[in-house]
């Protein structure tokens, strides 16, 4: 699978299939900190990415 992490910019690979909290934690990666989008659609933590899926991670940002 191809993840693309957006803070900071990179891109890695990873063998699939796994879930979403799995490559949370390979990644080491705090999951209420992410979202996990692929294609156009939100990724849940319990939800499997594909070895073949590609994926982005981004940062939740907040502001007041």
């Amino acid at each position: 699978m191809k993840i693309h992490l957006s803070h900071p910019t990179r891109d890695i690979e990873l063998q699939g299939p796994k879930r979403v909290s799995d490559i949370f934690k390979e990644l080491q990666l705090i999951p209420e900190a992410f979202l996990v989008i692929r294609g156009q659609d939100l990724m849940t933590e319990d939800e499997i990415v594909a070895d073949g899926d590609s994926i982005e991670v981004r940062p939740v940002i907040s502001g007041g």
